[in-house]
């Protein structure tokens, strides 16, 4: 990246929800923002962890497990990783804006064939 990002302007772009946009890379990693609202489906990542930081807004990740359900509540400021292989689910109840940290290649949805395109702003 040559030049800095402003992250409020990057997600002032665009409208649509959990439709991440790539904004920079480093070391063979996205650097994604998305606007997230409702709920998303649940969903693991075999191969990768799942890092989320909420710029704005309230964000509720749903995880299960063997051990049963849980939940972590993510306020602006607040970061949290989900661990490679365990299924969780992203609840919005009102619009949240995320940063995401992701190899470059990792389907939003775990699955390939259901993920989001690639898109870079």
């Amino acid at each position: 990246m040559e030049n800095k990002v402003n992250l409020n302007e990057k997600l002032a772009q665009f409208a649509v929800h959990w439709s991440p946009h790539t904004i920079g890379q480093y070391n063979g990693n996205d650097l994604m923002v998305a606007k997230l609202k409702g709920e998303f489906h649940w969903h693991k990542h075999d191969d990768t962890d799942d890092f989320f930081m909420v710029i704005s807004g309230t964000l509720r990740i749903l995880l299960r497990d063997d051990a049963g359900e849980r939940e972590v509540i993510l306020e602006p400021g607040e970061i949290y990783v989900v661990p490679r292989g365990l299924e969780h689910k992203p609840v919005a109840d009102e619009e949240v804006h995320i940063l995401l940290i992701e190899p470059t290649g990792t389907p939003n949805t775990g699955d390939p064939s259901t993920a989001a395109p690639r898109r870079v702003i």
